[in-house]
């Protein structure tokens, strides 16, 4: 039970990669089978935490492995779907932008003994962006591919008014709030975090 949480952040990369490829071979039972492994593998980014927490197991390795499974697996499902325009580069650009800075901003309060929490719009962002993702697959394994923003394909007609056009279509726009969240959530992190960037500045001037 002490090594689940870690055991689980490996599978989540490993999920990652066959994700990955999975969607890149752009057909319909793969897009399906991607959308089952990445549901699964959104279930292990709680699971992972939680049971760290719950039996008091939460360790550097551990803390390591979660934040990275975290960010590799939603950048590199992202960057998989850009070649086939389901994903533009400026939405990728954003999203790992932020997770620059923000493990940028993380390093310096750990090397001031600092810890700055996750506020509510990282939260909502993580949920948000893996209910696009997660939604997009799904819509592009059951064929869907008339109605959508990226590309941009907003023909409504007896053709495309169906439960997988209106899915892809739905995916789409919460790909665009879950963009919209990443931004603030990364002024949010940059709010918590200017007080220590401040504070560096005046001790390098000193």
């Amino acid at each position: 039970m002490r090594n689940l949480p870690n055991i689980l952040s490996i599978s989540r990369l490993i999920a990652t990669v066959v994700v990955f490829i999975l969607v890149l071979v752009n057909q319909p039972w793969a897009f399906l089978l991607a959308t089952v492994l990445f549901f699964l593998a959104s279930v292990t980014d709680y699971l992972d935490g939680y049971l760290a927490r719950r039996f008091k197991v939460v360790s550097s390795l551990g803390v390591f492995l979660d934040l990275t499974a975290d960010k590799v697996f939603v950048s590199a499902v992202m960057i998989a779907l850009v070649p086939m325009g389901l994903v533009p580069p400026w939405i990728v650009f954003i999203v790992v932008a932020r997770e620059f800075m923000v493990s940028g901003l993380r390093s310096i309060a750990a090397a001031k003994g600092k810890v700055i929490p996750a506020g509510m719009w990282g939260k909502q962002k993580t949920f948000i962006t893996l209910l696009a993702l997660g939604a997009l697959l799904l819509a592009k394994g059951l064929g869907a591919h008339m109605l959508s923003i990226f590309p941009y394909m907003l023909t409504f007609n007896s053709h495309t008014v169906n439960a997988a056009e209106l899915l892809l279509l739905l995916a789409d726009v919460l790909l665009i709030l879950a963009t919209i969240w990443t931004i603030f959530s990364g002024l949010e992190y940059l709010r918590g975090g200017w007080p220590l960037l401040r504070s560096s500045d005046e001790s390098t001037a000193h």
